[in-house]
Parts: C-alpha cells; sequence; structure tokens
C-alpha cells in the first residue's frame, strides 16, 4: 500500500476562524523536570485544574507514536478525572500542524527538528516542550541499487531529490561538508516525498534525501540502497511542542500527555517486535516495512534543556546562511518557560 496516498481529515475551518481571533501573546510561566527513564514532568497545577473546569486538549498527530497513543486511550483515562477532553486531529506533516498551532486551531503536536526553526521566525507562539532522544539511523541518502555513487563525494555534480527546509535538508548540508564538498557542488532538485518516490523510480534523479518509513519502503520495493545515513552527521531528534498561551493554562495536562508518551517509549524499548506490527498497521504498511523501520528507531522522551535548544539554534542559523530564513532567530525565545527563569 502506498502511504503517500492516504489522505488525513483536515482540522475545520471554522476552528480555524474562531481561533485567528484569539489572543496567543501573553507569556507563559511554567517550571517542569523531566526524567528520561519514565519522563516525569513536574508542573505547577493551573489554575483551572484546581476550579474543576471543563477544559480541552486539541492534539495535532502524523501518522505514529501519537496515533498509537490515541488508540490506546490511556490518555483518556488519566485525563477524564480532571475534566479534560481530548480532540484529536490528524495532519499529513509537522509544518502543517504548526500553522494551525500559530492559529489557535491545536494545542499540542510532533515535528522533525527544522519545521519549528521556520514557524518561530514566521512569529509563532510555539515552545518545545519535550524531545525524542537522537534518531540518526531513520534518515539517509538513498540511491539505486545499481548506481556506481559508492560514497558522498561521487555525489558531486548528481542531481539530488529532497524536501527543501526539511529535517534532511540540514542533514544533507553537514553530509556535504563532511565529504569535503560545497553545498553548490550538487544539484538539488525540491520534491515532496510522493514526487521524489516517483523521480527515484524513473530514474530521474541520482539520488534521494528521505526519513523513516519511505526509506524502508524504498529498500524493499525500489531495490534503494543507503548511501549513507545521519549517524555521526546530524542528531535528527523530534520534537513535541505547545503553545505559550496553553502551556500556562494546562500545565498539568501537558505533563500527564508527556508522561504517557513516555510510557509508551519504555514499552517500545521492550517490545520492539509488537511495536512494528502496530505501527505498520497504523502507517498502512506490510508488516514488514514496519519491522525494518523500528529496527533503527531509538526510542525515548527527553526534557528540553540549553544543550539541545544549542542543537536547534545550529540548524537556525544553517538555514539562514543558505538564505533560507528571513532573519536569524534566538531559539531560546521559544524554550520551555522553566529555562528563561
Amino acid at each position: 500500500m502506498n502511504l503517500l496516498k492516504k489522505t488525513p481529515k483536515k482540522w475545520p475551518q471554522a476552528a480555524l476562524d474562531s481561533a485567528r481571533r484569539r489572543l496567543l501573546l501573553h507569556s507563559a510561566s511554567i517550571g517542569a523536570a523531566i526524567a528520561a527513564s519514565g519522563v516525569s514532568v513536574l508542573l505547577p497545577m493551573s489554575a483551572q485544574a484546581a476550579s474543576g473546569t471543563s477544559r480541552e486538549l486539541r492534539i495535532g498527530y502524523q501518522k505514529g507514536v501519537l496515533s498509537l497513543l490515541k488508540g490506546r486511550g490511556t490518555l483518556e483515562q488519566r485525563l477524564s478525572p480532571l475534566g479534560v477532553s481530548i480532540k484529536w486531529i490528524e495532519f499529513s506533516a509537522g509544518p502543517v500542524q504548526l500553522e494551525a498551532l500559530s492559529v489557535g486551531a491545536i494545542d499540542f503536536g510532533d515535528v522533525g527538528e527544522a519545521p519549528p526553526i521556520f514557524s518561530q521566525a514566521a512569529g509563532s507562539p510555539l515552545i518545545y516542550a519535550a524531545a525524542t532522544v537522537p534518531r540518526p539511523s531513520v534518515e539517509a541518502v538513498l540511491v539505486p541499487s545499481t548506481s556506481s555513487i559508492n560514497s558522498v563525494a561521487d555525489l558531486k555534480g548528481k542531481k539530488i531529490a529532497l524536501n527543501k527546509g526539511s529535517n534532511v535538508h540540514y542533514f544533507l548540508v553537514k553530509l556535504l561538508e563532511k565529504a569535503g564538498l560545497r553545498y553548490s557542488d550538487v544539484n538539488l532538485i525540491w520534491l515532496s516525498p510522493a514526487d521524489a518516490r516517483a523521480a527515484f523510480e524513473k530514474g530521474v534523479i541520482d539520488a534521494w534525501v528521505i526519513w523513516e518509513p519511505y526509506m524502508a519502503a524504498a529498500e524493499q520495493s525500489l531495490s534503494a540502497r543507503i548511501l549513507a545515513d545521519a549517524n555521526g552527521v546530524v542528531k535528527n531528534r523530534a520534537y513535541y511542542f505547545s503553545s505559550k498561551g496553553y502551556a500556562q493554562k494546562n500545565a498539568d495536562v501537558l505533563q500527564i500527555l508527556i508522561e504517557e508518551l513516555g510510557k509508551l517509549d519504555v514499552w517500545a524499548r521492550a517490545h520492539r517486535d509488537a511495536m512494528g506490527i502496530e505501527l505498520a498497521g497504523v502507517l498502512g504498511l506490510p508488516k514488514e516495512i514496519g519491522a525494518a523501520m523500528v529496527r533503527r528507531l531509538a526510542f525515548g522522551t527527553e526534557a528540553i534543556t540549553g544543550a539541545i535548544l544549542a542543537e536547534q539554534q545550529l540548524i537556525a542559523d544553517t538555514f539562514f546562511d543558505l538564505k533560507l530564513l528571513p532573519k536569524k532567530i534566538d531559539v531560546r525565545e521559544a524554550a520551555p518557560p522553566w529555562l528563561r527563569s
């Protein structure tokens, strides 16, 4: 089955129209400490929680870990006693989730490392709520199995397809740099994963820089070969984000949500075979592709730290130098508020 042809639901236009009228300009003030093992977030109880007012948590998600959390229903079980209802809204990609956050249509979501950079530059009220552990094995440069390209240096002058401004864009910049090549030494072709796969299959590009589960699918159905992955090049974390306004009013909700994600990570590390089957079902892919993807995935949720924000700052500076950002940004402005005190 082609994952790329599945069309997720769109978030309601009415919600967007209403959300645009909301003010999300005030700053947040929450304190937290996330333990990497249990991912416990120690946040103060919000005023709404103390008063028993009914609340809503709107989670934007892509097909993946958040989908599994949705299917299990454990988050609903924990939040129901607090009077919190949950609305799950599916998206095709992280950048679209961030657009929804910017207009107040969702309260929480997951995304790769690059899209928050562009969202912050556009004035989004986002904060980084938590991070995954590094996942360098789930993005790579693919070439056809019969290709004469056998090293990164061989990419000089070649046509390379990738998603502009994505995590793999940053990965390729750093990979070329490590191999002694300039950014201008390759011919970049900006294509979405679906279009890049078609171009790869037709042989009109020489290489494709992509992430899971597209990697495993291309290996198994297109005989693609991994030229280089991100190990030793970039960390490739994923991030969970919220808005400053929501974090201020619903600190306890975020605490429970991140704790449940941490529990799912712990289970996945101990049950990789089952996780592969479950994830393949969510993604609509054959079980063998899910298994290959899970073998490369690292599971774990971490606190946002100064060091992690410094990783994001390097990405922001790189994209600014490439003239992909309209202005320099300070990633610390999107830090969890407890890091600013």
